[in-house]
């Protein structure tokens, strides 16, 4: 999901897209808690559209990825 849709912003091409494994920029974002990090997705949030453009993810799908982007260096 991350290759397919994520990546296309959050792999260093938007600088307000946090990146991959950037845990200093992670960390503000984290602190509002996963449940408000989803809603963000879901909803779109700033240069974010709704769903991040992903209309089969689901949820738990969006905590997944951010975990990924979360914990995972970038590429």
């Amino acid at each position: 999901m991350y290759n397919r849709v994520c990546g296309a912003c959050h792999a260093g091409q938007l600088p307000n897209a946090p990146k991959r494994g950037d845990q200093a920029a992670w960390k503000p974002r984290l602190a509002q808690g996963m449940d408000t990090l989803v809603q963000h997705v879901t909803q779109g949030f700033k240069a974010m559209p709704p769903r991040g453009l992903c209309m089969d993810c689901s949820t738990e799908d969006y905590h997944a990825v951010i975990q990924l982007m979360v914990s995972e260096p970038g590429p």
